[in-house]
């Protein structure tokens, strides 16, 4: 699993008050297991291993906790989910980021670019705008893919 552990996950949300229940514990594990951003409906079906009958909305309850919680992003150019890749002591649950996205093989980078960050948030604030999501995504191809033509 190349995301946080599910020990530093549990550790996090216990360090925060929140709540780290089973459902919650087996999606996370489900989208940081798999090597590519993962969908809602993917991931009710792998549930159905586990679970009985899990339902959507349950599904989707525990992505918005781990969404909140800050161990998972959302990657609006795949509607799917993946899991954080940072761990560092200042990671924050609203934390930015850049996420390369490969539009041909779907596989993510993720990294912090503090200067670049700040830049935004002056630029936006000089506009008068209040950032909610700081995720910054970035669609190309990466290296093991070839580039399209």
């Amino acid at each position: 699993m190349s995301a946080r552990s599910i020990q530093a996950a549990k550790r996090l949300c216990e360090e925060r008050g929140l709540i780290f229940t089973t459902l919650r514990r087996q999606v996370y594990t489900l989208i940081a297991a798999s090597e590519k951003p993962v969908g809602a409906y993917d991931l009710l079906e792998q549930l159905k291993a586990v679970r009985a009958r899990p339902a959507p909305v349950t599904v989707y309850r525990a992505l918005d906790f781990l969404l909140e919680a800050g161990l998972i992003h959302r990657i609006d150019a795949l509607q799917a989910y993946a899991a954080c890749e940072i761990e560092s002591a200042a990671h924050e649950h609203n934390h930015g980021g850049i996420v390369l996205v490969c539009s041909e093989c779907k596989r993510l980078t993720e990294f912090e670019d503090a200067a670049l960050e700040a830049l935004i948030a002056a630029r936006a604030a000089r506009h008068g705008f209040a950032v909610a999501h700081r995720l910054i995504e970035i669609r190309g191809t990466c290296e093991h893919c070839p580039v399209p033509v």
